[in-house]
């Protein structure tokens, strides 16, 4: 008989099922000769402790800090692969730690909110979160989330086709996929790992309009869920950083009822 499913964040949980990989799943798939390093900076120990066994055992490598500043404290020092940020710490605000973060890093951030939260899940992404989990939560969906903002964070950097690593240029637009960087005619565009693979599906099928559920396939490998409003978030984001007026997009338009879609034709 399989256990009942465990959520973490709650206050009861069946600890020592959380503590090994789903099953079925062998535990060497998961290892690799250089695991990947994970930051999670969360106050609530027990949770804190509960997670980092639970992917420690699935491969990765990963350091807790109890507070924001022992958090920010160790990325000076430090570059992890992913952090795994929760929003009410003790010492601070989640949402001031991930803006620190990314005024130096581009490590992709998944933010831990409370349930029933949608604003803090909106500014979170809009200050550069990659993903959110709402509390309480499952340590498998917590762990096939790690791995998507990971491979979406490696992005072009495996390739194995050169049509991937060949620039997209668009008048003064230029994104590099094999670099992973975006300018406009000299100038860098600061974007999250995930808001760059999404100006990618859009900028490669420029001319098509997509869905927001076909955004949100194209770039996560995952079904939509219900009322997900991120992808708006994201490309706000985006044309902040790559329209020259904002409020008035000429790259990425809005078709009403349809999606979004990615100009052909732009102002050299």
């Amino acid at each position: 008989m399989n256990p009942p499913a465990n959520r973490l964040g709650t206050e009861h949980n069946e600890i020592g099922a959380l503590l090994f990989p789903p099953r079925g799943i062998a535990a060497s798939r998961y290892h690799t000769a250089m695991p990947r390093q994970l930051l999670m900076i969360e106050d609530d120990r027990r949770l804190a402790s509960m997670v980092v066994d639970y992917l420690t055992h699935a491969g990765f490598d990963v350091v807790h800090a109890g507070s924001a500043a022992e958090g920010l404290s160790w990325m000076a020092a430090n570059a992890p692969d992913a952090v795994i940020l929760d929003l009410m710490l003790p010492d601070g605000d989640g949402l001031d730690v991930c803006r620190s973060i990314r005024t130096h890093s581009n490590v992709p951030v998944l933010m831990l909110t409370a349930k029933g939260d949608p604003m803090d899940r909106v500014v979170g992404l809009e200050l550069g979160a990659d993903d959110y989990l709402p509390k309480p939560f499952e340590p498998r969906e917590l762990l096939a989330r790690l791995r998507a903002v990971l491979r979406r964070h490696d992005g072009a950097a495996g390739g194995n086709g050169s049509a991937t690593e060949v620039p997209l240029r668009f008048g003064r637009l230029d994104i590099d996929r094999a670099a992973r960087r975006v300018r406009v005619a000299d100038t860098e565009c600061e974007l999250t790992s995930r808001q760059f693979d999404l100006l990618c599906v859009m900028a490669e099928r420029a001319g098509r309009v997509l869905s927001r559920e076909q955004l949100m396939d194209l770039v996560k490998g995952e079904p939509l869920e219900a009322f997900d409003r991120s992808i708006d978030v994201h490309i706000a984001r985006i044309r902040s950083a790559i329209e020259d007026d904002p409020k008035k997009p000429r790259r990425i338009l809005t078709v009403r009822g349809a999606g979004y879609v990615f100009a052909k034709l732009q102002d050299a």
